[in-house]
């Protein structure tokens, strides 16, 4: 037996120096699993969900062109082009009239419909532009920190439209952008205030139990029983008219904020109270822990992966509330550009008619709800303790 046992012993060391060194310390696909953090499980199961993956894509380079929306759009958002009221968006075409390739545009002329008494554009195909990139266009302030005239993309000698122009003949495209600035941002903002408040409130209403719990809950109780459309309405109806758009871009956040908090705090509440007895916490409360540390370092940890999922499906609805409150007219107020106002123009039907292009921005509406949602989906998946 001992002469086997040494034969096997020195047979399985030969086999063990054959293998590279960086393979034997490279632990197995079940090791990996085991020892795991929760954020790394998450981050699994969240890229095996390909839709959430694209959407998180998709939304990264919608916020890159919000955040750097003066150098992708080609002019600036307030530029008027003289006699291009309600053009349509320009085409841009491959393959030149001569067979070479080269990305371009053909001149617009404007005529008069003697039918119909309206405007029309037509292509001139005699006339090309070539489309350049990192071109010189119309100076502005690069994330306000310094001045440049440094743009994207641009047509020298003639304009180009890619969604159009307005009834004020300025470039939708631009517009657009810069609205998704405000239209952006004022979902995260909002819905920041909306965390702070929920998780906070519901944390202490959930923890401390008693007087502090009957008020918070009661509170939660009156604000849920106004409804929240009649509600904003009528506190962005009090705001101002003449306050200037930073202001009124905070005031409108904090009222989205109003009623965005109560759900978020109730879920918390809840979790608050089925955490606070556990051995976990009580061994923490013996050891002389503060309730601060508590509820910070030990209880919301236990339910992070549910607050990341809430975050993500309340951005979608703050971005709608605030593009329905600029729509009609008590939201964001011209000057200020975002969505909503955009949408004013195509309140009109006969204009939407002959301008359907107006729309566009209800496009980037529905495109930034739905690609959210999916993040969303994704993100439940993967925070879902009993998925495989």
């Amino acid at each position: 037996m001992s002469v086997y046992n040494d034969a096997s012993v020195s047979v399985d060391s030969d086999v063990a120096e054959q293998i590279p060194a960086a393979e034997q310390d490279k632990p197995s696909v079940e090791e990996r699993y085991y020892y795991a953090s929760q954020r790394q499980l998450i981050w699994w199961r969240f890229t095996r969900h390909k839709a959430a993956v694209v959407s998180s894509v998709l939304l990264i380079i919608l916020y890159l062109c919000a955040l750097f929306a003066d150098f992708v759009s080609p002019y600036a958002m307030h530029t008027r082009f003289e006699g291009q009221q309600g053009a349509p968006p320009t085409v841009i075409r491959f393959i030149r009239p001569d067979g070479g390739f080269q990305p371009h545009v053909f001149a617009m002329q404007r005529e008069m419909n003697p039918a119909t008494f309206r405007w029309t554009f037509t292509e001139d195909t005699s006339q090309v532009h070539p489309i350049r990139f990192f071109v010189r266009g119309e100076e502005y302030k690069f994330l306000g920190l310094f001045r440049t005239s440094i743009r994207l993309f641009g047509v020298e000698d003639a304009p180009i439209f890619l969604f159009g122009t307005d009834r004020l003949s300025r470039d939708l495209f631009t517009r657009t952008l810069a609205g998704a600035r405000i239209s952006l941002s004022i979902g995260l903002v909002g819905v920041l205030l909306s965390f702070v408040l929920g998780v906070g409130l519901g944390g202490v209403s959930g923890y401390f139990g008693g007087l502090i719990d009957d008020a918070i809950q009661r509170l939660i109780d009156f604000l849920l029983a106004i409804p929240g459309l009649p509600l904003w309405m009528t506190l962005a109806a009090a705001l101002p008219r003449d306050w200037p758009t930073l202001r009124m871009y905070f005031a409108i956040t904090v009222i989205l904020s109003v009623l965005g908090w109560c759900g978020l705090a109730r879920v918390v509440r809840g979790k608050i109270l089925q955490l606070r007895e556990e051995d976990y916490t009580l061994a923490a409360q013996g050891a002389g822990a503060s309730d601060w540390r508590i509820i910070t370092r030990h209880l919301l940890p236990g339910f992070t992966s549910h607050l990341i999922v809430s975050i993500t499906f309340s951005i979608p609805a703050m971005i709608l509330s605030e593009t329905a409150l600029s729509f009609i007219g008590l939201g964001m107020q011209p000057p200020a550009v975002s969505w909503g106002t955009l949408l004013q123009d195509a309140q009109n039907l006969t204009a939407v008619a002959h301008e359907p292009w107006l729309l566009i921005p209800a496009i980037f509406v529905i495109t930034t709800v739905i690609l959210f949602n999916f993040v969303g989906d994704g993100l439940r998946d993967a925070a879902d303790p009993y998925a495989r």
